[in-house]
């Protein structure tokens, strides 16, 4: 019997036949993420159903010494559960409860495979949200979302996923079960483990259960749309509205190139194709004067014709609104299944200035991009399509590419990425954000977490 036989003999019977899978057909879906062009069979997957489950996995895996890969719904763009090194696959699919919605206390508990949209749904009913909105929130799991530390369009107002998280329970490398926080608002009891959980990308715990932090819902909203002649005159407005205290809910940008690609894939008419930038906003508050306020100041604040204002009230003028931003990476696949994505964070006032030094590279290296992002926090989205280039060219470009884009944001006082990680994509560039000795301490907190560096090995760190 060789030794992959013997370990998912040994893995069965601990958690049950239909915990443990190892059929090739099935394991071929767990190879990938969302991320182009990476690839990497695991030699098992286990599916758990309990935090028992997920405790004996780890425990087994650390006395064989045998690579882990967390995995939550594979929306990942960074190949963050992608089993680089092969080993076992922990999926945590069947961890989808809401196990409960405390409105006293405005909390939800959830398990780590809730899709993020089912959790929204779940509370609005109470009147109720949870704000973090990333764009794939249809799809991704609330597990991945705290792995990631996901943000999205309302994060200009409301903050990102960080900010909703009151208590997680987690299970150590070793098998261990910890819970830190829960339903309270405050701690101050020790070193804040939440926050050193959030955004690690699966390298230091697995968690299985999430106490979320809810707001009430606003009762009224209003979606608008503006065209702008230019980017910079489109984030110039973004500026003066902050700056007079007007906080839309979302400010959501797309340049030319966005646009005129959006417009030909949908094969109908989007609100002005032709603009130079689109700013798409929502306005949200407590009533419809209130609304309507905040409505006055912003056609005061923002050097556009109102007239040209495209203002949803509906549901139908809400979708055909958000259509084109929702629309993009569809877009972006369907003229160029390869591409690469990337997402900047610089302060907002660069937001122009990077955009267009990112275009001038573009055009310099007769590259097609496609920019797009979030106004408010200044994170922006980068797509470099591929398009008919030979694959052994643009394998040795796209090194060259990141680090251009790398190189001006960090420029401009941003960073490599906002919200999609670093994963195995950008784990080499690391380095161009953070110092050695920030890097060594995150090692040090790694080799805390995970002495035997079992979990998601291959993730984040440079190579050494």
């Amino acid at each position: 019997m060789n030794e992959r036989v013997e370990l998912l003999c040994q893995l069965q019977t601990m958690l049950g036949e239909e915990k443990v899978v190892a059929d090739p057909d099935i394991l071929e879906k767990y190879a990938r993420d969302e991320t182009p062009d990476i690839v990497a069979l695991p030699e098992i997957v286990v599916r758990p159903e309990t935090v028992a489950d997920v405790s004996l996995t780890l425990s087994f895996c650390s006395k064989h010494a045998l690579p882990i890969t967390p995995r939550g719904a594979g929306t990942g763009v960074t190949a963050g559960a992608v089993p680089v090194v092969g080993g076992i696959v922990l999926s945590l699919e069947r961890f989808n409860r809401i196990l409960e919605i405390d409105t006293d206390n405005m909390i939800a508990i959830v398990e780590p495979g809730v899709i993020t949209s089912e959790i929204q749904k779940a509370v609005a009913a109470y009147g109720l949200m949870y704000p973090p909105d990333p764009a794939s929130l249809d799809i991704c799991s609330i597990g991945g979302n705290v792995a990631e530390n996901a943000g999205g369009p309302r994060a200009v107002k409301y903050g990102t996923t960080k900010d909703y998280i009151l208590g997680l329970e987690f299970v150590l490398p070793d098998g261990s079960v910890m819970q830190s926080g829960g339903k309270i608002v405050k701690n101050a009891a020790g070193y804040n483990l939440i926050g050193i959980l959030l955004g690690s990308e699966g390298t230091l715990a697995v968690i299985t259960k999430i106490f979320l932090r809810l707001i009430p819902a606003p009762a009224v909203t209003r979606d608008i749309l503006i065209p702008f002649d230019s980017i910079d005159q489109a984030m110039e407005s973004v500026c003066r509205l902050l700056q007079h205290r007007i906080v839309p809910a979302t400010i959501e940008f797309m340049e030319e190139e966005a646009l005129q690609l959006v417009h030909r894939h949908l094969h109908h008419a989007i609100p002005f194709p032709d603009a130079g930038a689109h700013l798409l906003l929502q306005l949200d508050g407590a009533s419809d004067d209130i609304v309507a306020q905040d409505m006055k100041l912003l056609s005061e604040q923002i050097h556009a014709d109102p007239e040209h204002f495209y203002i949803a009230v509906t549901p139908s003028q809400r979708e055909r609104l958000w259509e084109a931003r929702r629309s993009i990476r569809e877009a972006i696949r369907n003229e160029s299944p390869l591409f690469l994505a990337e997402d900047c964070v610089v302060p907002r006032s660069r937001i122009a200035s990077f955009v267009k030094a990112v275009k001038h590279y573009c055009m310099q290296h007769e590259l097609r991009s496609v920019m797009f992002g979030h106004a408010g926090d200044g994170n922006v989205h980068i797509d470099i399509l591929k398009g008919d280039r030979e694959m052994k060219t643009w394998e040795n470009l796209v090194p060259q590419i990141k680090r251009a884009i790398y190189h001006e944001a960090l420029s401009c006082g941003g960073t490599i990425t906002g919200e999609h990680g670093i994963g195995y994509l950008r784990r080499n560039y690391l380095s161009m954000a953070l110092d050695p000795a920030q890097i060594e301490l995150m090692r040090r907190i790694k080799r805390a977490f995970d002495p035997q560096g079992i979990l998601n090995p291959g993730k984040v760190f440079p190579e050494q």
